[in-house]
């Protein structure tokens, strides 16, 4: 559909992209990775037509159209929320209107045979025809269905778009797009202004999307559920794998250890050949082996490798000073913003080392529930700090405290204290700070920047209560990696706003959910909290149905003592049928294990590292065994809820 074909691209000397060649075909769902700086950004925009290349060409059929969604816009605010979502309605709008003119027309004419009066029939029969294949009839229910989907409510539609924040203006921007239907998506960091419901209904849009998606993103999570094709700019050049990004990573680092093998032998002849160039160069018996040496080393296809990732650097927060048992007590907290209720009469408590995370639709309070335990906003209520809690907060105005008339490397080193001294160098890089850039003026850092050398400032510092808000926002997962390991080892307390589900999953150990200007606690991590939200609203729709059978049910004048018996009747069939699949479900994880078993022991010989199939075949069986533990734990889980209707 689309081509690349030897994409060349070069600034000022140097080679950003090396005659990049990749075909996006048809329902293609690519997930575009690299380090911060390889070029993804850029490519999105050449394939889009922004930018262009110094050399090479991309080629896009007439009739295929691109929706192109960049992270930063211009955007204009002098419409209605609903108005300028249908924009995105162009032809069905147009539509409209032509055969509303075309309608008006015709009932004036009163020649019915005349030649202008079939025309405009005919007319008018093709542009409905049009109208009706394009889905005019249903584009409303299409604009009201993507804007709730993306975390707006009905009574948002007429609002001006100008009430709304930037992270809100761009998901009108997302929508528009997602309304267009375009042939390709170019999505660059679409989840970043996203609560984790619009991410979650954002992954079943395109996961179901007929058309080709090309997403650039830091959310691994929001990676793995879209894409299955992982292209990964490197050195100028790209690596295409048709897997998700976590077996790409791991696909990654078993060719790493080939090609290393295979660079350390090249190494070895080049050191050799030179050594030898060097030794006979100037004897004349040898200068015919010397100058075909020569030409041998100027073949060479040379093999680069990508430096290493400082993912291996383990950053610690100081040891935490100890505090009491309960950090934070509160109670009948409320805020107001005007007459906007935000938060209405919640309780919470956090105890010592918990570590909680605050998720809910943006707008709902979690930030400004921070800042009240933060003592940065007026409310009504109660609220205790602990003995000795020591709080370090990060939000996403932190980055204009820094001091810009510092270098980066004088931000760090000016609280930096013993042996982490040593490393600073280290951990600025671990958080995409390299080479001059240390030496930079921090009021000449960008906003992302900034907010990166903000969050190294409070990993330094030795407090025991960290709040932290959107840490993630702007970190590649490598960095993402290292605080979110930090974090774990943190002996203090931690409370986290974040919508970042991969970031959350092994950290947070009890959510906290905002919704309707109440607090909700849910004990457990963050995927087991989305996977009982789901189930939460299966039991929400049974129930409705339920009703719905027992008035007709009541209308039949059925007897209620047999409708009882039928109930438990059905429950048990229900029980006997989960217990048989959970049982076949278990079976066939004990083969699987097995297998993986026999595979690491045949893995673990160095010959097989030359064999690409075995590879494929381990990873093929470990995908396997993750969906089947999957099922297993939706099966119990259902399981478990028919034997509980049993013992009511």
């Amino acid at each position: 559909m689309i081509s690349l074909d030897k994409i060349n691209l070069s600034f000022g000397g140097f080679e950003l992209f090396k005659e990049i060649s990749f075909l996006i075909n048809p329902k293609d769902r690519i997930g575009l990775v690299g380090k911060n700086g390889a070029g993804k950004t850029t490519l999105l925009k050449l394939i889009s037509g922004t930018d262009n290349p110094t050399s090479g060409s991309i080629g896009i059929p007439k009739d295929v159209s691109i929706g192109y969604l960049p992270q930063e816009m211009k955007l204009k605010d002098t419409r209605s929320l609903k108005e300028e979502a249908k924009l995105a309605f162009d032809e069905v709008l147009h539509l409209q209107r032509r055969i509303a003119a075309l309608t008006s027309e015709i009932g004036e004419n009163a020649d019915y045979h005349s030649e202008a009066y079939l025309k405009k029939l005919d007319s008018l029969s093709e542009l409905s025809e049009r109208y009706q294949m394009i889905g005019g009839d249903n584009y409303e229910a299409e604009l009201e269905k993507t804007l709730l989907g993306l975390g707006f409510e009905r009574t948002d539609f007429d609002r001006p778009t100008s009430e709304f924040s930037g992270g809100w203006r761009m998901r009108v921007e997302l929508a528009k797009l997602l309304l267009r239907k375009p042939d390709v998506f170019l999505l660059d960091e679409p989840t970043n202004h996203l609560d984790i419901e619009s991410i979650q209904w954002l992954e079943d849009f395109l996961k179901d999307y007929k058309g080709a998606v090309v997403l650039v993103s830091h959310d691994k999570t929001f990676l793995n559920a879209v894409c299955n094709r992982t292209i990964e700019i490197s050195l100028g050049k790209i690596l295409d794998q048709k897997m998700n990004y976590s077996s790409f990573v791991q696909w990654k680092e078993e060719q790493r250890e080939i090609t290393l093998a295979a660079y350390r032998n090249q190494q070895k002849m080049i050191d050799e050949t030179e050594k030898f160039i060097e030794r006979f160069r100037y004897k004349a018996t040898k200068a015919v082996q010397v100058q075909s040496r020569i030409k041998h080393l100027d073949k060479i296809d040379r093999i680069e490798i990508e430096e290493e990732d400082t993912s291996a650097l383990k950053l610690n927060f100081p040891p935490a000073p100890r505090s009491g048992r309960v950090v934070v007590d509160a109670k009948n907290i409320s805020k107001a913003y005007s007459e906007n209720l935000v938060l209405n009469n919640i309780d919470i408590k956090i105890e010592q080392g918990e570590k909680v995370a605050f998720v809910g639709r943006n707008g709902e309070g979690k930030t400004t529930l921070a800042r009240i335990i933060m003592s940065e906003l007026p409310f009504e209520g109660e609220l205790t700090l602990g003995h000795n809690v020591k709080v370090g907060y990060f939000a996403q105005n932190q980055a204009q405290l820094l001091n810009g008339e510092l270098t980066v490397l004088e931000t760090i080193d000016e609280i930096a204290v013993g042996d982490i001294r040593t490393k600073i160098r280290d951990i600025l890089a671990a958080f995409l700070f390299r080479g001059d850039e240390i030496d930079k003026k921090v009021k000449v850092l960008s906003g992302g920047e900034k907010s990166r050398l903000a969050m190294i400032r409070l990993m330094l510092e030795p407090v025991n209560f960290l709040i932290l808000d959107e840490p993630t926002n702007h970190l590649d997962m490598r960095s993402k990696e290292i605080l979110k390991n930090a974090l774990i080892n943190f002996t203090g307390t931690v409370l986290l706003v974040s919508h970042d589900r991969d970031f959350l999953d092994g950290l947070a150990n009890c959510i906290y959910e905002f919704r309707n200007k109440k607090v909700k606690q849910h004990l457990g991590g963050i995927f087991e909290f989305l996977q009982r939200k789901k189930m939460e609203s299966l039991r929400e729709l049974e129930t409705k149905s339920n009703l719905a059978q027992n008035k007709v049910e009541t209308k039949k004048d059925k007897n209620a003592a047999e409708l009882s018996f039928e109930e438990k009747k059905e429950i048990n069939k229900n029980i006997a049928r989960l217990e048989k699949k959970v049982n076949n479900t278990e079976e066939q994880i004990a083969e699987i294990e097995a297998k993986i078993s026999e595979m690491d022991k045949l893995l673990s010989s160095p010959d097989k590292l030359e064999d690409h199939s075995v590879f494929e075949q381990y990873e093929r069986m470990k995908h396997k065994l993750e969906q089947v533990m999957y099922e297993w734990e939706l099966t119990h889980e259902e399981l478990e809820q028919w034997q509980n209707q049993k013992n009511w």
